[in-house]
């Protein structure tokens, strides 16, 4: 039951007073009816017991000064003096020893016994005494010396070990006791389950039950107590059920450990329906670790209302004066967002302690109140691993993850306690600032210090790796993760790093080797995850069966999963099955809203991505900044009519919505303006900006430029971009081909060479198609896929064809230097051309073809694709990093504009 207790949300100190006090466990089993426990009496009682009056019958009286009893730490030599106490009953001093832990005094009471005849009741208070003062090793040697000793003395003793955290051999003294022909008491039973709860031994735990059911022990209430400790301690509530229904005799112990059961396995509504069932079946008065379970249980379910009710009866019944309450009111109120009443019972407590602060600093970093969380610790009076640690994991959650290395590094310095609590946090915060060179030093700490095995920190290991961009490591880690231990959450980690890094193939097939294997059981994340990549690559079947699995396991209540599965859904081109999971989702944050504007922007819809957001007006939905981005892009796709409305939009943006304008919203707002030909006054927004324009918003009017090929103003831009970012891997290639497009071929090898030197890429653009649930895809001239020869000449013989109907080959797109036959063998060989044409020998005739391509269509592909759609009588959707377009009878739905 100690052990039951110890896990309940209470402060360590009242755990350790409920478990002196409890019912559950009765008092001072041990001692025989001729002790007087003076553990419940005043120094005055203790003095009267004492008193000369007590002891005539021995000529040798024993006298206790008044200044023994202010000071008990005074020689307890010149207590006894040589004298005993009346009929040698030592057992009194004994436990005045562990009244005022006096080891010293114990010791010497021991020298007394040993001069005595042995005998076993003496021996027994003298075990007790030891285990109390925490001296096991003494209390086993007195054990030891014990010629016979009884089931008092082998049942303090399994009670010691079993709280000594020296369960097995509490077990092994349990054992031997038997063999000896000792039979055991309810008393021994209790300790034997006191060490099955700590060391979670179901299988023994289930032995001990069969053997208490044999002898009858099940009446006795203390043992069903601890029975029911075991089992809720070993999550097996419905044992917990039986043996509280069987019970005929409860007290409040019993309901309580019911209570707390229900609490740990997240019935949280039943909690309160027991709780009303205690006050009306057997009238009990609650006490704190009641109220403390309940408010744990309103907490885990939101229930404000629960919760004010359970406060009121706290107050009611007294306890508002209660540590163990106020610090469960605190967690309370943190968990149902209620900053208010946190700081009001904080500022009013009587008593605080080392967990009442911790707890101030979890709410305040729960609230997003890092600097009052950080104040609130340099406060404290005194500070444990626990304090440090919820500092550090706040700092961690508010993407702090520099100030949470700064407070690790003291840590390291102060010589705090680190634990794989400490660890992990430190490895989240480092995950999240991304900096390699820092994961690596923070991962050899890791291995120095001794926790590179545990699987907690090991699995952080993995995910900081992952978030640092060191998946070769992440590979190792997960390659040599134990066999015997859990490998789901490796498994997700893998996953979730893989599509961090863009690595979309590898994390579907580690997927499925999970599926497979059963080794990985889909949950919120994964499913989350995958439904992300589904969207990427526009893999609709996959994502549709992930859409399916969700609804089969009930995971769709999760808004998360709700919105990534309208986003899998939109970017896979079927807007009407997103549109079917938005109307289906029960609750709608922000994130759902957004997720549908993008759909509609991404099909190029601005009507009706325009009709939502009124949508959200009508009920009250308050904007972010994001939701701002997808309301601007949607006038580039309504008509040049509502240019107006886009403005009035954007000059309301901070007045009304309260969102101040950031380069992303002016890029937006310009991307518009230049997709209507307004590009004059496009230039002039960006010059009167209110602060320094970023590249985006240059590269936003350069693209209108390109549109309506004004080289004019496209000219300026390009200033304006190599100026800004004249480090860009981007801005070199823009270099480059503007070199290259005015005849200066020399200085575009230059630009290119110094590209080269400095180890800079052209981020290549790539295309592919999904078929028979393979992604197959394709770059510029690219050979790599098993059917290319095929796919080569069925490509020679659809540009003949399209050709024959109007197709020219537009050279202007490929700017360097090369004659006009290999400009031509590049540019009908691009990775879209590829795609297309593997597509179409793939699929039945008539289906229609839908290609992906990570960046945009050129104006050549445009071109073909058009003609394409004539010649193969053929519709095929193309989606590009402006959207989808889709080709039909020579005609494209962004109307040439994108």
């Amino acid at each position: 039951m100690a052990a039951l207790i110890h896990n309940h949300p209470t402060t360590a100190a009242a755990a350790a007073s409920a478990f002196a006090f409890s019912p559950c466990f009765p008092r001072d089993p041990f001692l025989s009816h001729r002790s007087t426990n003076l553990h419940y009496l005043s120094k005055p009682e203790i003095s009267s017991f004492l008193s000369p009056s007590r002891t005539k019958a021995n000529p040798q009286n024993i006298r206790i000064s008044p200044q023994f009893l202010q000071n008990p730490s005074i020689s307890s030599s010149k207590l006894l003096n040589n004298s005993q106490l009346p009929n040698n009953d030592y057992s009194p001093l004994l436990q005045l020893s562990v009244r005022y832990g006096d080891i010293e005094l114990a010791k010497t009471v021991h020298a007394s016994i040993l001069k005595l005849e042995e005998g076993t009741y003496l021996s027994n208070a003298l075990i007790v005494a030891y285990i109390k003062l925490g001296r096991i090793d003494l209390a086993h040697k007195v054990f030891k010396a014990i010629s016979s000793p009884d089931v008092v003395s082998y049942t303090a003793m399994i009670s010691g070990f079993a709280k000594a955290n020296r369960e097995n051999e509490a077990i092994e003294l349990f054992l031997e006791m038997r063999g000896s022909g000792i039979e055991p008491n309810e008393y021994s039973f209790v300790a034997l389950l006191t060490a099955c709860i700590r060391l979670l031994d179901l299988e023994l735990g289930l032995q001990v039950h069969t053997f208490l059911l044999k002898l009858g022990f099940l009446d006795c209430i203390y043992v069903v107590n601890a029975l029911m400790g075991l089992y809720s301690k070993c999550s097996c509530l419905d044992f917990v059920m039986e043996l509280f229904d069987d019970m005929k005799t409860r007290d409040i112990a019993s309901w309580n450990t019911v209570i707390s059961s229900l609490v740990k396995e997240c019935f949280y509504e039943e909690v309160f329906g027991f709780f009303r069932d205690m006050l009306r079946i057997d009238g009990f008065r609650v006490d704190y670790f009641t109220l403390s379970s309940l408010l744990t249980s309103a907490a885990g379910c939101f229930g404000m209302r629960e919760g004010r009710e359970v406060h009121a009866y706290a107050i009611k019944g007294g306890f508002e004066s209660n540590l163990s309450v106020d610090n469960a009111l605190i967690r309370f109120y943190t968990k149902c967002g209620s900053v208010e009443d946190v700081l009001y019972l904080f500022e009013r407590m009587p008593e605080k302690d080392v967990f009442t602060w911790t707890e101030m600093i979890t709410a305040y970093m729960q609230f997003g109140l890092v600097d009052s969380a950080a104040e609130t610790f340099d406060r404290m009076p005194e500070r444990t691993c626990v304090s440090y640690n919820a500092l550090l994991a706040g700092y961690s959650q508010n993407d702090e993850g520099l100030r949470a290395l700064k407070l690790f590094c003291r840590m390291v310095e102060e010589g705090a306690e680190l634990n794989d609590f400490t660890l992990t946090s430190v490895l989240n915060a480092c995950g999240s600032i991304m900096q390699k060179n820092t994961s690596e030093q923070i991962h050899g700490f890791v291995l120095k210090f001794g926790f590179g095995r545990n699987s907690c920190v090991e699995a952080a290991l993995l995910d900081m790796c992952t978030w640092c961009g060191r998946m070769a490591d992440a590979e190792k880690i997960y390659i040599r993760w134990p066999t015997n231990q859990d490998s789901s959450i490796p498994l997700t980690a893998m996953i979730c790093g893989y599509a961090r890094n863009r690595q979309l193939n590898e994390a579907l097939s580690l997927f499925c080797v999970g599926q497979s294997e059963e080794s990985l059981v889909l949950d919120e994340v994964t499913a989350t995850t995958i439904l992300g990549i589904c969207g990427q690559l526009g893999f609709h079947k996959f994502g549709e069966q992930i859409h399916c699995c969700s609804i089969k396991y009930g995971l769709l209540s999760d808004t998360m999963l709700g919105n990534a599965t309208i986003s899998m859904y939109s970017k896979c081109g079927e807007m009407e099955d997103a549109i079917k999971v938005f109307n289906t989702m029960v609750v709608h944050d922000i994130v759902s809203w957004n997720s549908l504007l993008a759909g509609h922007v991404l099909h190029r819809q601005g009507d009706e991505a325009l009709a939502i957001w009124m949508k959200m007006e009508k009920l009250g939905v308050q904007p972010d900044s994001v939701t701002c981005l997808f309301i601007i892009s949607a006038y580039r796709h309504t008509n040049s009519d509502l240019v107006d409305c886009c403005r009035g939009f954007f000059s309301s943006m901070e007045s009304i919505y309260q969102i101040k304008p950031t380069s992303e919203h002016y890029a937006n707002f310009v991307g518009v303006l230049g997709y209507w030909g307004l590009l004059e006054e496009a230039e002039e927004i960006i010059k009167k900006m209110p602060f320094v324009p970023k590249s985006c918003v240059w590269r936003a009017l350069l693209d209108s430029c390109r549109i309506h090929r004004s080289a004019t103003i496209g000219k300026r831009v390009v200033k304006e971009i190599l100026s800004l970012e004249p480090q860009d891997p981007s801005t070199f290639i823009l270099k480059s081909n503007l070199y290259s497009a005015s005849g200066r071929w020399h200085c575009s090898e230059i630009v290119r060479e110094e590209m080269r030197e400095k180890g800079f890429r052209k981020f290549p653009g790539q295309s592919w198609i999904i078929h028979d649930n393979k992604v197959h895809s394709f770059f510029a001239r690219d050979r790599t896929h098993p059917q290319s020869k095929d796919i080569y000449s069925g490509l020679q013989i659809l540009i003949l064809e399209c050709i024959k109907v109007g197709y020219v080959p537009d050279t202007s797109f490929v700017l360097h230097e090369a004659e006009e036959y290999q400009k031509k063998d590049f540019l009908l060989y691009h990775g879209a051309k590829l795609a297309i044409t593997c597509g179409l020998l793939m699929t039945k005739p008539g289906k229609t073809v839908r290609i992906m391509k990570n960046i945009l269509l050129c104006g050549d592909c445009h071109t073909f694709f058009k003609n394409v759609s004539v010649v193969t009588k053929r519709e095929i959707h193309v989606r590009d990093a402006s959207g989808f377009h889709c080709f039909s009878s020579g005609k494209c739905s962004c109307k040439d504009h994108w």
